[in-house]
């Protein structure tokens, strides 16, 4: 077991595959209590499942990050079962890429609710929690595309993704004394995020790009990195990608 991850309470939204699932298992492994949260809760099930098979105490939490009452009875959900959290890791997200000529505005506004709102959703329902304890950590996952516009088709996605990297370092300058801000920034991971696009152009440049992609674990063993470290030490930001992508 790693000292710095025992007993940690982490909350892992989008948890239900990809980043999120295998985070869930990597952090299991470690000793963490885990509370997992999606949309899908028959897959949260069976990721439960898992963790519990590994060892660690877990609480399912049916979540939409897109409604803010919801993201905070995460919380309180947390807090009521383990007496508090660590962590916090916003991991839920949708990349629907598509030229904005398109002009798909409920995808955008979608790629808003999830990928930013979420992510504040779950700042404003940890925060206080976190300066009661004075201490927590947040895990945002922002994309390379949140450093290089994604083109072509990717420019509202790539905003949203500017938007975490940018509200994470705010937030670091802020509430940094006691409370730890790690923006991850992947490039082409496995997961389901790939299959967000509608657009069958997009979609198809996407799933291409894709194939170089690298394990999920990749990005738990980044999170894993961020987590282990002293109170006093805190990682800001990490940006992985496959070794073959240039972008």
């Amino acid at each position: 077991m790693n000292s710095g991850i025992q007993n940690k309470v982490v909350v892992i939204t989008g948890a239900s595959s990809g980043l999120g699932a295998e985070t869930a298992r990597h952090l299991a492994k470690q000793g963490a209590k885990l509370v997992l949260a999606a949309r899908r809760e028959d897959k949260l099930k069976s990721v439960a499942a898992e963790v519990e098979a590994a060892g660690a105490e877990v609480l399912i939490k049916q979540t939409d990050v897109t409604d803010k009452a919801q993201v905070q009875a995460l919380i309180d959900a947390a807090v009521d079962k383990f007496g508090r959290v660590d962590v916090l890791i916003n991991n839920a997200g949708l990349m629907a890429i598509a030229p904005i000529s398109e002009r798909k505005v409920d995808e955008w506004e979608a790629m808003l609710d999830i990928n930013v709102k979420g992510v504040l959703y779950g700042i404003a329902a940890a925060l206080p929690v976190f300066e009661k304890q004075q201490s927590g950590h947040f895990i945002n996952i922002s994309s390379v595309a949140g450093l290089k516009v994604f083109s072509p088709g990717g420019s509202v996605y790539s905003g949203t993704k500017f938007a975490v990297s940018a509200i994470s370092e705010g937030l670091r300058h802020e509430v940094g004394e006691h409370i730890r801000t790690t923006t991850i920034s992947p490039g082409a991971v496995d997961s389901e995020l790939k299959y967000g696009s509608s657009h069958e152009e997009s979609s198809a440049a996407v799933q291409e790009f894709y194939k170089s992609a690298i394990p999920s674990d990749s990005v738990a063993r980044a999170i894993i990195y961020a987590i282990e470290q002293p109170a006093d030490v805190d990682i800001n930001d990490i940006v992985l990608r496959p070794t073959s992508q240039e972008f």
